[in-house]
């Protein structure tokens, strides 16, 4: 009789204490609702973080979600980097070994004119390049809008740097006929001499005051284009001979002599041929009035290429008669232009590097200098 007092003691316990399931008993009663233990959990939460119960219960906009945009993020940055490389080319330069110096605003690079290959690339503490010379000994002179530098172009390394001109901003260079760099910024000239990497002079009192575009006469002296006309300057002592700022504009950003040793002038609206003994202006090139002229070569063959904001043009220098229009160009605004090197004229414009050769119906686009066309 104590034993079967004790087991049932036992299995009373053993029920309250949940380790033996009674049957045809379900456990639903014991179950806590869900919408309680939100309330708890609301509560308790309300308790410890002070936020309004509602502010845990997700809600959904009642409109669908947004159509796809195109293009995609990793497609867009692609595209936003794209848009932010500049690839203007504002100097070309042939040296003394006959491959092409091309100065962009992505840095300096040396190519093989006959292949396109590129043979060097130069790392320059600026790159917006505005300008390049090459002295008589062989060293290239890089003019940027932060300075002048000098290089080897056999090691690529700058020798001389940070040299103290009227600016930094450097638009236009030239070696005259004894070796010396002139160079032109927008706020005047200096005068360096190359061995020594050293400025001689300085003429800060540019009628015009910036050195735009430079060209030698067959005199040897130095003629400049300025915000007011052109200026010729002795490249002797630095002083101003002659000055013409009543040309038809004011503005000359552009300058090349003929092979009679005419100045040709082109500006925002036209293109003067100017006698450089006289300084009267001899004729205005019909077929470029109106328009912007960046740049002005000629070519062995007696033409005269000229580069423009909107397009490329050769013409007969004597009657001003066009001779071609290139299509093809990466850009229609062109700013400098290289003929006869690697038998082909080199366009550099705001887009990028292009090349003609000679029965080319187009120009045809140097696809490591130009943006990438989808």
């Amino acid at each position: 009789m104590v034993f079967l007092c004790k087991r049932t003691r036992l299995f009373i316990s053993s029920i309250l204490l949940g380790f033996v399931a009674l049957p045809n008993v379900t456990h639903v009663a014991m179950a806590i609702p869900a919408t309680a233990q939100t309330d708890s959990q609301n509560l308790q939460a309300q308790k410890i973080l002070n936020v309004d119960p509602s502010e845990l219960t997700p809600a959904y906009p009642p409109s669908a979600p947004p159509p796809r945009q195109d293009p995609l993020p990793d497609e867009r940055q692609l595209q936003e980097r794209l848009h932010d490389t500049d690839y203007r080319i504002n100097a070309l330069q042939q040296d003394v070994t006959g491959n092409l110096w091309v100065g962009s605003w992505r840095g300096l690079s040396r190519i093989d004119p006959n292949t396109g290959k590129i043979l060097t690339r130069v790392n320059l503490p600026n790159v917006t390049i505005g300008a390049i010379a090459q002295d008589k000994v062989g060293r290239l002179w890089v003019g940027t809008y932060e300075g002048l530098q000098r290089v080897d172009i056999r090691s690529g390394e700058i020798t001389a740097q940070n040299l103290f001109l009227p600016s930094k901003r450097v638009l236009s260079l030239l070696v005259d006929k004894r070796g010396y760099l002139w160079t032109g910024t927008d706020t005047g000239l200096a005068l360096v001499s190359p061995d020594q990497g050293l400025i001689m002079t300085t003429l800060k009192n540019l009628p015009g005051v910036s050195g735009n575009a430079m060209t030698l006469d067959a005199e040897g002296q130095l003629w400049v284009g300025t915000l007011d006309g052109v200026v010729r300057v002795n490249t002797a002592n630095a002083y101003i001979m002659k000055r013409i700022n009543n040309l038809p504009g004011t503005t000359v950003q552009a300058l090349a002599i003929s092979p009679e040793g005419l100045i040709w002038a082109g500006m925002p609206n036209n293109l003067l041929v100017i006698n450089p003994k006289t300084g009267m202006v001899l004729r205005s090139v019909a077929r470029l009035r109106g328009r912007n002229v960046t740049a002005v070569r000629f070519a062995k063959d007696g033409s005269v290429w000229v580069g423009t904001n909107n397009g490329l043009l050769r013409l007969n220098p004597y009657t001003g008669g066009l001779l071609d229009e290139i299509p093809g160009l990466p850009s229609s605004r062109v700013l400098s232009i290289a003929p006869d090197i690697g038998n082909k004229l080199w366009i550099g414009t705001s887009e990028g590097l292009a090349w003609l050769m000679p029965k080319m119906e187009k120009a045809q686009p140097h696809l490591a200098f130009t943006r990438a066309v989808k």
